[in-house]
């Protein structure tokens, strides 16, 4: 890490321009060779390097949690609801509208805005939420998980009857089954969030 600093400190030199990224964030930040900026630059690399480079991963959500204002009649169909308002909507990886958004995004969306919850924004915290639950215990609004390339995983929610929505990358928002070839060999994990 120290290295790493020493490098970023060089290209802040008299004359020297240079970009730092943090690609998780795609935060930039141009350095040049100004005593202001400089200051700012490593006020900005301190505060970063302190919090890894990360953002606030929301409420810790490690076991199932009741929505105050949701009925258990009701659940599948908000889910539902919200699902046709943006079927169709493209895949675009850290996309967070309709413009075009990605799995986890989707997922994190549809909790907020269909149910009334935060979690988390992405495929790897998502991962560690809730509660895990065997695939035959699935109920509605579970989270599945599915592993669909080298350290490459996929999110969506558990609709029931074997269907779960979520952002494709192929087809963008849509309804998928667990039980396609697909799916089924690519199958992860689940975890219960909610608890009606």
């Amino acid at each position: 890490m120290m290295r790493t600093i020493t490098t970023i400190l060089t290209l802040t030199g008299a004359g020297t321009h240079g970009t730092i990224c943090c690609v998780d964030h795609h935060i930039k930040i141009m350095l040049n060779s100004s005593k202001i900026i400089q200051a700012l630059v490593l006020s900005t690399l301190s505060i970063l390097l302190a919090t890894g480079c990360s953002s606030t991963p929301g409420p810790d959500v490690t076991s199932p949690i009741a929505p105050s204002a949701i009925k258990p009649g009701q659940l599948q169909q908000r889910l539902n609801q919200h699902y046709l308002a943006w079927r169709g909507v493209g895949y675009k990886i850290g996309g967070n509208d309709k413009r075009g958004i990605d799995c986890s995004g989707f997922v994190h969306l549809t909790y907020k805005n269909a149910l009334g919850i935060t979690i988390p924004r992405s495929t790897q915290l998502l991962s560690k939420t809730g509660t895990p639950i065997p695939r035959k215990q699935l109920a509605v609004g579970d989270l599945v998980f599915f592993k669909t390339g080298f350290s490459k995983h996929h999110v969506g929610i558990y609709v029931g009857n074997s269907q779960f929505i979520h952002a494709s990358t192929s087809k963008g928002v849509i309804k998928s089954s667990l039980t396609s070839p697909y799916w089924s060999k690519h199958y992860w994990k689940s975890s219960r969030v909610l608890s009606i």
